[in-house]
């Protein structure tokens, strides 16, 4: 396909937070914009607003209503994430009809090309890592664009463009291998904990995947990793000891925040306010200052961008404060996030009970780590559990949230139908609320908070 031979984009799965930035993206350079979700989501409500067309219908009709009207098949760009199940009516009919459908990555690289590219990958931390990079970077002037995998507060989207951009900020998603479609100049590898065993089968065949794509950064490029990631590949460390390039040290926290210093080869940042709060956050901020280092940003300017970055929405988010309750929302879905998360808010507010709600994303991430999972919920005060969200699974015989309460070793622990859980929780019972997911259960965020608002005004 000739990139400047399309007029027309339409998206199987444009609801998606990788998809929607695309969306954007093309509607941006003018193309016409369709595409088809399975259900209704604030994304897909903001791309409407935006003038993109997307149906919820998956029928056939939909899309000749949408494109049908196309003589030239070179005019328009199919593009599919592979969450998009194989027996998708629309997916199977550009399939029978001989278009040529790319996954989302394919189209992520065509993008990058041409373009000073920094990307971030590893298990956990990339959107958060991505998106503090992209403020640092916008508040010293640069051009840029950004493709993030998550709605940056600052700036309400997860798309930053700008027609003069030299440079682009991705992330690289080690799902379904995408991320061996791209080739950066500077790269982040956060972390290496196991994931999507249902891709890769074994955590040895993923880290083999990761070097693959540590091999594609370009002549002269640069790798910010940590030295237990083991690459080889000259590398710029950073961690949370004096081990690496790149450390914090003299951590504290005053007022909910943590304020720290960063030592790096040639100085040191003081005195630091992390605008956005978690221990592990600071590591992110971390390999985001070794970033900026390469690209000549000022000490001055990465302090001030970390003490003005608001985060990222469901990355540890601050949905509610006040003197009666804290309710933190998060995207945590491995047992690593889990943990790192409720370790955050134990030291945040260690005189306060943690009430944990969970929604266990994928049967099969559950099956591969449900032993981890009961461990780290079980650092909660009270967990509370929603059933598995499927997501593109069939159901696993044996696998379900029952057994994973079973083997959570704690006496506060209990499973709401997700449908019952706003008339049965008990606004009275919660000092700290944190619910964690990568499913649905952000649809539950504004209900619960009317809750609790409800019980402090009464």
């Amino acid at each position: 396909m000739k990139w400047n031979n399309i007029q027309y984009v339409y998206m199987l799965g444009i609801g998606g937070i990788g998809m929607s930035a695309l969306a954007r993206y093309f509607n941006s350079l003018g193309k016409k914009v369709y595409g088809y979700d399975k259900t209704p989501s604030p994304l897909t409500e903001q791309l409407i607003n935006e003038n993109i067309i997307v149906n919820y219908n998956d029928e056939i009709n939909e899309i000749k209503n949408a494109v049908g009207h196309i003589s030239n098949k070179n005019e328009l760009l199919v593009i599919y994430t592979p969450a998009v199940p194989k027996n998708s009516k629309q997916y199977n009919y550009f399939i029978e009809n001989n278009y040529h459908l790319f996954k989302r990555a394919e189209i992520l690289g065509k993008i990058t090309e041409g373009y000073y590219t920094i990307a971030v990958a590893g298990t956990h931390g990339k959107t958060t890592t991505s998106t503090i990079i992209t403020h640092i970077v916008n508040q010293a002037g640069i051009k840029c664009n950004a493709f993030l995998g998550g709605i940056s507060i600052n700036y309400n989207t997860n798309v930053i463009l700008n027609n003069q951009a030299q440079m682009i900020i991705v992330e690289a998603d080690e799902y379904d291998k995408s991320f061996l479609k791209l080739y950066p100049d500077l790269c982040i590898v956060t972390s290496l904990d196991a994931d999507h065993l249902d891709i890769y089968g074994s955590i040895e065949t993923m880290k083999k995947t990761y070097h693959e794509f540590v091999s594609q950064i370009k002549n002269n490029g640069k790798l910010i990793t940590k030295k237990s990631n083991n690459f080889n590949f000259k590398s710029i460390l950073y961690y949370g000891d004096n081990n690496a390039d790149y450390y914090a040290y003299d951590i504290r926290i005053n007022n909910g925040k943590y304020i720290y210093n960063i030592h790096y080869p040639n100085g040191h940042i003081k005195d630091i306010v992390l605008g956005l709060p978690g221990i592990h956050n600071i590591e992110n901020s971390l390999a985001a200052c070794a970033i900026a280092h390469q690209l000549n940003i000022s000490d001055e300017i990465i302090k001030s961008a970390l003490e003005s970055f608001n985060g990222v929405k469901r990355r540890f988010e601050k949905i509610l404060e006040n003197n009666n309750i804290i309710y933190i929302d998060d995207y945590a879905h491995h047992p690593a996030e889990i943990e790192a998360c409720i370790n955050s808010l134990k030291n945040l507010y260690p005189a306060k009970k943690l009430t944990v709600i969970f929604q266990p994303h994928l049967y099969t991430r559950t099956r591969d780590f449900m032993k981890e999972f009961a461990h780290s919920l079980s650092l909660a005060d009270e967990i509370i559990l929603l059933d598995i969200y499927p997501a593109r699974e069939l159901p696993i015989e044996g696998i379900n949230s029952e057994e994973l309460l079973k083997m959570i070793p704690h006496n506060r622990k209990k499973i709401y139908d997700k449908n019952e859980l706003i008339e049965k929780i008990d606004p009275a019972e919660i000092e700290v609320l944190l619910t964690m997911g990568a499913g649905d259960i952000d649809r539950l965020v504004e209900p619960l908070k009317t809750k609790l608002l409800n019980r402090v005004n009464a």
